[in-house]
C-alpha cells in the first residue's frame, strides 16, 4: 500500500449522495443542451447547495440576512401594488422592477426551505411569510397578464374576416320535386380557379408586449404557479376565438336548430360557416399557436395543452355545425353546399394535422376526419339519387307552349354546376360499390347510354340525363296536338345538346353522345313539319285537273287550315333565335314554294277575289310563329 495517498472516510449517510452526484456528472457531459425543466432544478441545487454551505455560520446572522431581503422586496411589491392603476399601465421597466422583487422572493423562500430546520419558530414565521408574499404576487401577476392583453390585443374587423375574393355562381332555390317553375336548385360559392391564397400571418398581439408577457410566464412557472397563468392566458384565448367567430355570426347552434332551419337561411349559414372555418383553420390558429409557442415553448408540452384547451371549444362548435349539415336530408339542392364544405376541410386537413399533431388534441383530428368522411358521404347519396329524383318528378298537365321545361333546365344547368366538382365526384365515386357500379351499367342498357365510358362519374351524368330524356318523353305524350309533342321535344334536347357541347361537362358525354341528340332533335323537326305542313300542302298540290269549283274549295279549305295552324302555333314557343329561324325558313320555303304556283292556276283559272292571301303575306305571317303569344288573322277579309 502507497503511504502517500490519503485515505478519505465518507459517512455512511453520504454515500447515496456522492454516488447521485457522480452519475449526475456523467450525464452532464453526455448532454448537448438542457431542457428548462433540467435548467430550473440545476439552478434549485444551487440554491440549496449555496445555504447548506452556509449552515455553518452563524444562523442567527443569517436568519437576520433573510429577513431583510424578505422585508425590503415586500415593501417594494406592496408600494408598486399600491397604486391604483395597474402595474403595466405604469409602464414596462415598473413591471420588470415588481418582477425583479418577486423574483428575490422566490430565492428567500427557497433558501429558507434548503435550510436545517431550527426550533425557535424564526425560520417558519419567515418562510410563512415569504410564501404569502409569493401568493399575493402570482395573483397580481394573473391581473396583470390579463390587462396587457386586453390593452394590446389586435382587433379585427370586417376587413379581416377574410382573405380571398369568393365568386358565386347562384340558381333559384326551389324544390326540384314540386316545379312547374324556370328555376334550378342549389348555390355554390366557389373561390377563383385562378387566385392563390394570400400568405398572410395575423398578429394578435402588438409584438412589443410579447417578452413582458414572457417574463411573467417565467416567474410564474419557476415559483411553481404555471396552472394558474395557462388557466388566465388559456381563457383569455378562448373567448378572444369566440370573438372571432362572431364576426361570422358563428355562434353555437344545436343540431336540432340547424336542421330546422329554412333552405335560404341555412344556405346563408353555410356561406358564413365555410368562411369562418376557412379563416380561423388557415389563419388564426396557426397565429395563435406560434404565439404560444413564444411564450411557453420552453416549457415543453405545456405550449400544445394550453394551445388545445384554448381552441378546442370554437373548432368543435365548427365542427358540429357541419356535421349537423351532413346528417340532413338527401335533396338536390343540397349537394353543391355539401361539396363546397368537403372541398375546403379537404383543402386545410394538412393545417388540421400540424396544429393538432400532439396526442392530447388527436380528438380534434379525428372529429375533424370524420365530419370530412361524411360530408362526402350525404354529397354522393345526394349526385347517386339524382336520378331518382328526376324520374319522380311527374305531371299531368303539359308544359304551356312546348318551350324548354324547367326541369329539363334545372337538370342541365345542375350539371353545369356540378362541372365545377368533376376531379371531387370522380374521387367520392371511386369507392363505390361494385354492385352499385353494375347496376349502373344494366341500366345504361336501357336508357341508351354511350358505353364508350367507363369512368363512373361520366356512367352517371348520362344515366341522370338520359333519365330526364324518358322524363320528357312522357311529359310529350300529354300533348293532344302531335306537333307541339315534336316541337317540344326539339326545344328540350336541343336546349341539352347546346348547354352540354359548349361546358366544361362535354367530356363526360364525347362527341357520340352530342351526335346522337343532333339527330334526334332534327328528326323532331322533320316529324313537325310532316304532321302540320303536309295535310296543308296536299290542298294546294295536285290540281292540275281539278275544275274551277274544285279549286275555289281547295283555295278557301287552305286558308282556313293555315289560319288554324297560325292561331295555334304563334302561341308556341322556340326559345332559341336561331333554331327559331331555321325552322321558320324551312318551313317558309316549301309552303310558299307549293303555294306561288298553286295561286297563279287559280288566276289563271278562276279569279284572284279568292285568293286570301298573297304570297307574300304568307311568307310574312310565317314570321309570328313560335313567338309564344296567340294571334288571329281573322280580321283578314275576302277580296271581292
Amino acid at each position: 500500500m502507497d503511504d502517500n495517498k490519503s485515505v478519505v472516510t465518507v459517512p455512511d449517510g453520504e454515500q447515496h449522495i456522492i454516488a447521485a452526484a457522480y452519475h449526475l456528472v456523467k450525464a452532464l457531459q453526455a448532454s448537448t443542451s438542457l431542457s428548462v425543466e433540467v435548467r430550473r432544478s440545476l439552478a434549485d441545487l444551487d440554491i440549496h447547495l449555496a445555504a447548506m454551505t452556509g449552515a455553518n455560520e452563524d444562523e442567527t446572522t443569517s436568519l437576520r440576512e433573510i429577513e431583510g431581503r424578505l422585508k425590503s422586496a415586500q415593501v417594494k411589491i406592496l408600494t408598486l401594488q399600491s397604486n391604483s392603476l395597474k402595474i403595466w399601465d405604469a409602464g414596462p421597466s415598473q413591471l420588470l422592477e415588481y418582477l425583479q422583487a418577486v423574483e428575490e422572493v422566490r430565492t428567500i423562500t427557497l433558501s429558507l426551505e434548503s435550510m436545517v430546520p431550527n426550533h425557535n419558530g424564526k425560520q417558519n414565521r419567515l418562510a410563512n411569510q415569504a410564501h404569502s408574499v409569493l401568493q399575493m404576487a402570482m395573483a397580481k401577476l394573473q391581473e396583470e397578464v390579463i390587462n396587457i392583453l386586453v390593452q394590446n390585443k389586435l382587433c379585427f374587423g370586417h376587413d379581416h374576416v377574410s382573405f380571398h375574393s369568393c365568386e358565386e355562381l347562384v340558381v333559384d332555390e326551389e324544390s326540384m320535386v314540386s316545379t312547374e317553375n324556370d328555376s334550378v336548385v342549389g348555390t355554390s360559392c366557389r373561390e377563383s380557379s385562378g387566385a392563390e391564397s394570400e400568405e398572410c400571418t395575423m398578429v394578435l398581439v402588438h409584438p412589443y408586449v410579447v417578452p413582458q408577457i414572457k417574463s411573467i410566464a417565467n416567474v410564474m412557472f419557476a415559483s411553481h404557479y404555471d396552472q394558474e397563468f395557462c388557466q388566465v392566458f388559456i381563457r383569455f384565448w378562448k373567448d378572444a376565438l369566440h370573438e372571432y367567430l362572431r364576426l361570422f355570426c358563428m355562434q353555437q347552434t344545436s343540431i336540432e336548430d340547424v336542421l330546422r332551419m329554412d333552405w335560404a337561411c341555412l344556405n346563408c349559414r353555410i356561406k358564413k360557416w365555410r368562411q369562418a372555418t376557412k379563416n380561423v383553420i388557415e389563419f388564426y390558429l396557426p397565429s395563435e399557436k406560434n404565439l404560444f409557442d413564444q411564450l411557453l415553448g420552453e416549457f415543453g408540452s405545456v405550449s400544445s395543452t394550453s394551445f388545445i384547451e384554448a381552441s378546442k371549444d370554437a373548432i368543435l362548435c365548427l365542427l358540429n355545425f357541419g356535421q349537423a349539415v351532413a346528417i340532413g336530408p338527401l335533396r338536390p339542392e343540397r349537394l353543391f353546399c355539401l361539396l363546397d364544405m368537403y372541398e375546403l376541410l379537404r383543402d386545410l386537413c394538412q393545417d388540421v394535422d400540424a396544429l393538432f399533431c400532439e396526442t392530447h388534441g388527436n380528438f380534434i383530428n379525428i372529429e375533424y376526419h370524420e365530419l370530412l368522411k361524411n360530408l362526402g358521404d350525404s354529397a354522393k347519396a345526394i349526385f347517386l339519387e339524382l336520378g331518382n329524383h328526376i324520374a319522380s318528378n311527374t305531371s299531368t298537365t303539359p308544359f304551356y307552349g312546348g318551350g324548354v321545361h324547367p326541369l329539363t333546365k334545372y337538370v342541365i344547368n345542375y350539371f353545369m354546376l356540378l362541372s365545377e366538382y368533376c376531379a371531387t365526384l370522380r374521387f367520392l365515386l371511386e369507392d363505390r360499390e361494385v354492385q352499385n357500379l353494375e347496376g349502373v351499367v344494366d341500366s345504361m342498357a336501357r336508357l341508351d347510354v354511350s358505353s364508350e365510358f367507363s369512368c363512373p362519374l361520366a356512367l352517371h351524368l348520362q344515366s341522370v340525363a338520359s333519365m330526364l330524356e324518358s322524363n320528357l318523353d312522357k311529359r310529350s305524350n300529354l300533348y293532344k296536338d302531335g306537333s307541339l309533342k315534336h316541337i317540344f321535344l326539339m326545344n328540350n334536347i336541343h336546349y341539352m345538346v347546346q348547354k352540354i357541347k359548349n361546358s366544361k361537362i362535354r367530356t363526360c358525354f364525347g362527341d357520340e353522345w352530342i351526335k346522337t341528340r343532333i339527330v334526334k332533335y332534327v328528326q323532331h323537326e322533320k316529324s313537325y313539319e310532316r304532321i302540320t305542313w303536309s295535310p296543308i300542302l296536299s290542298l294546294i298540290t295536285g290540281y292540275e285537273k281539278s275544275g274551277k269549283t274544285v279549286l275555289k274549295e281547295r283555295c278557301r279549305n287552305f286558308s282556313i287550315a293555315f289560319e288554324e295552324v297560325y292561331k295555334n302555333q304563334t302561341g308556341w314557343t322556340i326559345p332559341d333565335i336561331e333554331l327559331r329561324e331555321e325552322l321558320r325558313i324551312s318551313t317558309a320555303l316549301k309552303v310558299v314554294h307549293a303555294y306561288r304556283p298553286f295561286i297563279g292556276q287559280v288566276k289563271k283559272s278562276v279569279s284572284d277575289k279568292h285568293i286570301k292571301y298573297t304570297e307574300d303575306e304568307l311568307e310574312n305571317f310565317l314570321l309570328d310563329f313560335f313567338q309564344g303569344s296567340t294571334k288571329s288573322l281573322n280580321h283578314h277579309q275576302w277580296r271581292r
